[in-house]
């Protein structure tokens, strides 16, 4: 029997979904390059500030007020930290997908690296005012 897995009404099992910080120069920066190097369009983007990033979170169980991780659903399973990291850059071309080399280390040792540019995240690399919207020919790859 096959299972179910009930998802919010703008989501199917078939979307490789990634969660990203709207305002985060750093996530604006990663969600340009999965736009300009996923070119099979295999991913959809959403920001956490918009109406179905904040529907998605709430669904996942995940915190609303705050956000300290990058989010990849992929068949309805919910990846973060360094986890989600690697199941995207597995799935990119050559040579991107050679940083899942990383996967290699422990785990506690890849979600203490990535919380430390995550948590970080708007010291090193600055934050804007208000989410970016998408550019025309990019709309199709946002929920």
């Amino acid at each position: 029997m096959k299972q179910t897995i009930n998802l919010p009404v703008f989501m199917n099992i078939e979307h490789r979904i990634i969660l990203f910080d709207g305002v985060c120069k750093l996530c604006n920066a990663w969600s340009r390059f999965i736009i300009r190097f996923d070119k099979n369009k295999i991913f959809k983007l959403a920001s956490v500030q918009s109406d179905k990033g904040r529907a998605i979170l709430k669904h996942y169980n995940l915190p609303l007020n705050y956000y300290e991780t990058m989010l990849y659903i992929e068949n309805g399973v919910a990846y973060k930290k360094s986890t989600a990291f690697l199941k995207i850059v597995r799935q990119l071309p050559y040579p991107f997908r050679f940083l899942a080399f990383t996967k290699f280390l422990p785990l506690s040792m890849r979600d203490w690296l990535y919380d430390r540019i995550a948590l970080n995240r708007y010291v090193l690399f600055g934050k804007y005012d208000q989410c970016l919207m998408p550019e025309a020919d990019h709309e199709k790859r946002f929920l």
